[in-house]
């Protein structure tokens, strides 16, 4: 009986050791990819707040063109 007990612990600490590689593996794995979703995110921010100060330009200089020719223009 403790023979078998014994391969039975053993057969578990074997399965549970793997568990924990493989999933220090997927955990590593999204790490990784937790990282380029961060990075991308934060390329994305700049461009939007790039494109916005660029919206905001064209926009003052359609309101002073608008100025200029005598229009009203409201925003």
């Amino acid at each position: 009986m403790l023979e078998t007990t014994l391969t039975q612990l053993e057969r578990l600490v074997t399965e549970l050791l793997e568990q924990n590689r493989t999933q220090g593996e997927h955990l590593k794995r999204l790490e990784q990819e937790l990282q380029q979703v961060k990075d991308e995110n934060d390329s994305l921010q700049l461009a939007a707040m790039e494109q916005e100060e660029q919206m905001n330009s064209t926009l003052g200089r359609l309101q002073a063109i608008l100025q200029r020719s005598g229009v009203s223009a409201e925003s």
